[in-house]
């Protein structure tokens, strides 16, 4: 049960739906192509805990998986408990900083006729796969009416995170290639920790980071808490508490970031093996999840991005559009 509290300030809670067929397309398993999903049971698990929480989050949905009549059940029951629903692409590639203005355009509808179908939300917030962002992307998002963009992960670790999954994978080189910019680059390491806007053209679009430790930029979210606390529990939830000081030292409101793998365990998929933190019972994680909520909810108001987005006062920092990656 939330503390009742006036004075907290926020802070969002978003879950990308990755699904067990997208983690192994980027990782380069051929068996992906058969859409191998956990979407029926795990969907449900993630609601339930939420719902005993009596939290609201946003979930970005792959547009596939909602195209899809056995994940039906699952996509109707985020939109009946009143979660928002942003967009998650349609193919969820990590190099979608390749695509052409018109390869974009198609990308985005797809998603959006999928998902709307699917939940009957039209999403107005997006957050591209592996954090993958180019300047066409946020042109079409703008043009196409989105509100906000959450992409940008400003993650000095990104490229330590790349090179562990390249290692424990059996991409090719030219796969290897194509997902060089996987996790992000120096570049949006660099890129502001606070919400800042895009000046595209005439139009402004708001970026609402995933939220790194202030002035460290290295990661907070659960997956990176998770990973730590397989060598110390007592030391990852202290990183966290001292993630969340940086943010209240610098009145950073932290957006947190999810994953279905946050609440899976090795005794639920064992073909996920490869990635960090399988390797744990989806007990251990759901239970080390709750605590981080636990001291999060000590200071911050946990909402929705959107509800985030509403809140957030100007002025903001306004960025130029530079040249689109590929």
């Amino acid at each position: 049960m939330k503390e009742e509290s006036t004075n907290r300030r926020i802070a969002s809670l978003s879950l990308d739906l990755d699904n067990q067929w997208s983690y192994m397309k980027t990782h380069g398993d051929p068996g992906w192509k058969t859409f191998p999903s956990y979407l029926d049971w795990s969907v449900p698990r993630i609601l339930e805990f939420l719902k005993k929480r009596d939290q609201k989050i946003t979930f970005f949905i792959v547009g596939q998986d909602a195209a899809q009549d056995c994940n039906a059940d699952a996509m109707r029951a985020i939109s009946e408990d009143k979660h928002e629903i942003g967009n998650h692409s349609f193919h969820h590639e990590p190099w979608l900083h390749t695509y052409s203005e018109e390869e974009m355009e198609k990308e985005l509808e797809l998603a959006e006729q999928a998902i709307v179908g699917a939940t009957g939300q039209m999403p107005r917030g997006f957050r591209g796969p592996g954090f993958s962002l180019s300047d066409i992307t946020l042109r079409t998002l703008s043009r196409r009416g989105y509100k906000y963009d959450a992409t940008v992960f400003p993650n000095l670790l990104n490229p330590l995170a790349r090179a562990y999954f390249f290692a424990t994978s059996s991409l090719t080189a030219e796969e290897k290639e194509q997902r060089k910019e996987l996790f992000g680059t120096w570049r949006d390491a660099l890129r502001p920790v606070k919400p800042f806007q895009w000046v595209i053209d005439d139009q402004d679009l708001m970026e609402l980071p995933v939220t790194t430790m202030p002035l460290f930029k290295t990661p907070i979210h659960l997956s990176y808490i998770l990973f730590a606390s397989r060598y110390s529990r007592t030391l990852a939830m202290m990183y966290f508490r001292l993630g969340l000081l940086m943010c209240r030292i610098t009145g950073t409101a932290p957006s947190l970031l999810l994953h279905p793998l946050d609440f899976i365990g090795c005794d639920d998929v064992g073909e996920l093996a490869f990635f960090p933190g399988m390797d744990m019972l989806a007990a251990d994680k759901m239970s080390i999840v709750s605590q981080v909520l636990d001291i999060l909810e000590e200071h911050f108001e946990p909402v929705t991005v959107g509800e985030h987005i509403d809140a957030l006062d100007p002025p903001f920092r306004r960025l130029e559009l530079e040249a689109s990656r590929g």
